[in-house]
């Protein structure tokens, strides 16, 4: 396994980091003893970032991967979020901010987690996140339960903006740099190289597009990006590839992201994600897919509020 540091924070993050929505079963149900077996597997491996929320199967991935990290929360850099608890529940308040990192806490079965973030904050007030949520987030870092803090969420321009106008260490940013897009060294990564603030790639699959199983019914993405990535997919497995790990070693490859999260569920994603790790891209295969995926590079979708949506 190969670490990276994560920005000027002091924390070593693995490349692969281990994205905890699938305990949630947010992707379909998932045996806890097989999320439980997956957890330590990774961490075998030397895995040891693993992210979560309490939006993902509204705080049941949460419960599930503190149960599985007892005994090991040492060998782990833990990161979980607060601001999002629902589809359409947000609340980016500093009361509710300190009451969520309490709350998550309890179901993590530790007494600080190592990244604390705002989650998709492009659904919240954009001042507000500058004015109240940051700032009560460094209270919690004051208070011994977060190591660093920062925010995640899909519009770039907004990341962008909160990293030039707050105080964050740390922006987690999902489909923007994969094989269908590369907008993140557009817009965001040459302003967090500027501030030293660290960066987590998120969804090198493009949220499953580009997996063998596809992506589930809700995909917000514009149907021409499905057809494309699907292709991308059928072309990967003509080379005798898995997507997966072809999609994974594209991200590891970054040169400034510190980890790239990617959802595992059971012992055997594990195994084939770790494949990454020792894959070498051809040169022939990365121009066939550069030429299918073209006409949908950086292609998007709105989230948020208008105001801070990219589209």
């Amino acid at each position: 396994m190969l670490y990276r540091e994560l920005g000027r924070t002091g924390l070593r993050l693995s490349v692969t980091g281990f994205g905890g929505s699938p305990l949630g079963d947010e992707f379909g149900r998932v045996d806890p003893e097989d999320g439980e077996r997956a957890v330590h597997a990774a961490i075998d491996a030397g895995i040891n970032f693993f992210d979560v929320s309490p939006y993902y199967g509204r705080t049941l991935a949460e419960t599930r991967l503190g149960n599985a990290l007892a005994g090991h929360r040492e060998r782990v850099v833990l990161s979980t979020k607060c601001g999002r608890y629902d589809k359409n529940e947000f609340d980016f308040s500093a009361d509710r901010v300190r009451a969520s990192i309490d709350e998550s806490l309890q179901r993590l079965r530790t007494d600080h987690v190592d990244i604390f973030l705002a989650h998709d904050i492009e659904f919240g007030d954009r001042e507000q996140i500058l004015r109240e949520t940051l700032p009560a987030m460094r209270d919690v870092q004051r208070a011994g339960k977060a190591r660093c803090i920062g925010v995640s969420g899909l519009p770039l321009r907004m990341l962008a903006d909160v990293a030039q106008r707050g105080d964050v260490d740390v922006i987690l940013s999902y489909c923007h740099f994969n094989l269908l897009s590369r907008d993140l060294d557009t817009v965001l990564t040459p302003v967090l190289r500027s501030r030293g603030i660290g960066l987590i790639n998120a969804s090198p699959l493009h949220m499953r597009l580009l997996s063998t199983h596809g992506p589930a019914a809700w995909h917000p993405a514009p149907e021409i990006v499905r057809w494309k990535a699907a292709a991308a997919v059928g072309l990967i497995e003509r080379f005798g590839l898995d997507p997966a790990p072809v999609g994974l070693r594209f991200c590891i490859d970054h040169p400034y992201a510190s980890s790239t999260l990617i959802g595992m569920s059971n012992a055997h994603e594990v195994e084939d994600n770790l494949k990454a790790l020792d894959l070498h891209l051809l040169p022939e295969l990365m121009h066939e897919i550069d030429s299918i995926t073209a006409p949908v590079h950086n292609v998007t979708w709105p989230s948020g509020r208008a105001e801070n949506s990219d589209v």
